[in-house]
């Protein structure tokens, strides 16, 4: 692919997710476009320092360790 068909992608990408935005009531508008946390869900605040909220300091250092690290279970 060109930069010139990278470039048709994303515009048209964004138009169409405006298209689908217009047609959303103004509340859940709103609520869409809530920036997001990609792990949890949970709306994001400010972040004090560059720090991953979904980061597993345990699992880091076993796997740091060379040791293999028990899977958590999914949280529904």
């Amino acid at each position: 692919m060109t930069d010139g068909d990278y470039l048709w992608c994303a515009v048209n990408l964004l138009l169409d997710e405006e298209e689908e935005a217009a047609l959303l009531c103004p509340d859940c508008r709103a609520e869409s476009q809530r920036d997001r946390c990609p792990v949890c869900g949970r709306e994001k605040s400010a972040v004090v320092r560059g720090e991953n909220p979904a980061f597993d300091l345990a699992r880091f250092e076993a796997m740091r360790d060379g040791k293999v690290p028990k899977r958590k279970e999914a949280v529904p």
